[in-house]
């Protein structure tokens, strides 16, 4: 089976578009989204009926769950939680009634889902080689990803090794996956923070356990002007240009 893993979306209906068209020509037969389909962006009903038409298995994020009250702001920058303000108020009740009924970890062929991590679902950002070490000792299945950080990595412990190794990942690298233990990052559809501004999306292949990663190009000049025509903070728009 050949499965295509996304994330991080946060409301940007451009990216998105662009990398379900690169999906639609790469033979996919399911979408597993890893959460935040809101947030920062300003298309976030579009980009929800979209991961409702496509995905098979779709998570909750942390800004998803902030949008329907279930998470506090405390820990939001001040943008972030000037999205989360205008996304509850503009988003349309059927776009609400989908989020409140995701959840940020699942499982789905014997891979583990989760938007943060193993350990702490929600919240986590899984961006060190010890920090993974601890997820995987954490976690039931060999293979299991993870979205949040906005970042395209990926982490192993093969049997025998001494310590977990990880690497960030660009587009076209190409993983065999069939031994050890994996801990993967597809990086973010709406907002990457690894300073390739494309959007990222993974090719996870169950049959031949390999995982590859791409990058797609989208209209940026488009979403960020959307962002603008909203008034949300302009750093959201400025940002995407750089992948920050």
């Amino acid at each position: 089976m050949r499965v295509a893993i996304i994330s991080d979306i946060h409301g940007n209906r451009h990216a998105f578009e662009a990398v379900l068209t690169d999906i639609a020509e790469s033979s996919i037969e399911e979408v597993w989204c890893l959460g935040d389909l809101v947030g920062y962006g300003a298309d976030p009903d579009a980009c929800v009926s979209l991961a409702r038409e496509h995905a098979s298995a779709c998570l909750a994020g942390n800004h998803d769950l902030a949008v329907t009250g279930e998470v506090s702001l405390a820990d939001f920058s001040r943008p972030a939680a000037a999205a989360v303000h205008w996304t509850q108020r503009t988003i349309k009740p059927e776009t609400r009634e989908f989020l409140m009924t995701l959840r940020p970890a699942g499982d789905r062929y014997a891979v583990g889902l989760y938007h943060g991590s193993p350990r702490e679902p929600v919240w986590e950002y899984v961006l060190s080689s010890g920090l993974a070490e601890r997820c995987l000792d954490t976690q039931s299945n060999r293979v299991c990803l993870v979205g949040h950080s906005h970042v395209a990595l990926s982490f192993e412990r093969q049997v025998g090794a001494a310590a977990v190794t990880g690497e960030w990942r660009d587009g076209g690298s190409e993983l065999a996956i069939g031994a050890g233990e994996w801990l993967l990052n597809p990086g973010s559809v709406g907002q990457p923070r690894d300073g390739d501004p494309r959007a990222a999306w993974m090719l996870l292949d169950l049959d031949a356990n390999t995982a590859g990663y791409r990058r797609c190009e989208y209209d940026i000049t488009g979403a960020a002007d959307a962002i603008r025509a909203a008034e949300l903070p302009v750093s959201l728009a400025e940002r995407l240009e750089y992948g920050q």
